[in-house]
C-alpha cells in the first residue's frame, strides 16, 4: 500500500509541474513570437489561394510514365495523369499548362484537378467569344443524335 501512494504523489507532483510550466517562454527554434509571426504571414503570401472550380495556369516541375506533377503555387502540387496530355508529344519540365480545380481536398487530402476539363473550359471560352465577335470557325462533326 505505501508503494501504491508513493507513486500517486509522484503523478501528482508530475502533473503539477506541467501546469505550472510557461509554456509561452519556451523556445524551440530561436525566433520570438514576433519574428515567428512574422514569417507565417510572408509564408501565407507566398503562397496562391485556389479556388475549387477554377481554371489556373500552372508549371510542369516532373514527369513520369503515370503522372505529371505541376507547381500551382499552392501548399500542394497538383498532379495529373500522364494520359490527359496525349495530344501533346513534345510536353517538357517547364511548360505552363491550364489545369481546373476540381476540389481543394479529397478523403486523402489531395488535391483533385484535371488538365482535360481545363482544356474543355477553355475551348468553350473561344467559342463564345467567336460567337460575340461573329468570326467563322471551322470544325468537324464528332457524332449526332438523330430524332424521331
Amino acid at each position: 500500500m505505501k508503494y501504491k501512494s508513493t507513486a500517486n504523489m509522484a503523478k501528482k507532483e508530475q502533473t503539477q509541474g506541467t501546469a505550472e510550466f510557461d509554456w509561452d517562454s519556451l523556445i524551440l527554434d530561436g525566433y520570438t513570437a514576433a519574428e515567428r509571426s512574422e514569417m507565417s504571414v510572408r509564408y501565407e503570401e507566398t503562397l496562391n489561394s485556389v479556388a475549387e472550380k477554377e481554371v489556373i495556369d500552372g508549371t510542369i516541375v516532373s514527369m513520369n510514365k503515370k503522372e505529371v506533377v505541376i507547381n500551382i503555387g499552392s501548399k500542394s502540387e497538383a498532379i495529373v495523369a500522364t494520359s490527359e496530355f496525349r495530344y501533346n508529344p513534345d510536353l517538357k519540365v517547364g511548360d505552363v499548362v491550364p489545369i481546373y480545380i476540381e476540389t481543394q481536398e479529397d478523403k486523402y487530402g489531395q488535391l483533385v484537378v484535371s488538365h482535360k476539363i481545363a482544356r474543355v473550359h477553355s475551348a468553350w471560352a473561344k467559342v463564345n467569344e467567336v460567337l460575340a465577335t461573329g468570326e467563322i470557325i471551322t470544325g468537324f462533326v464528332k457524332c449526332r443524335t438523330k430524332e424521331d
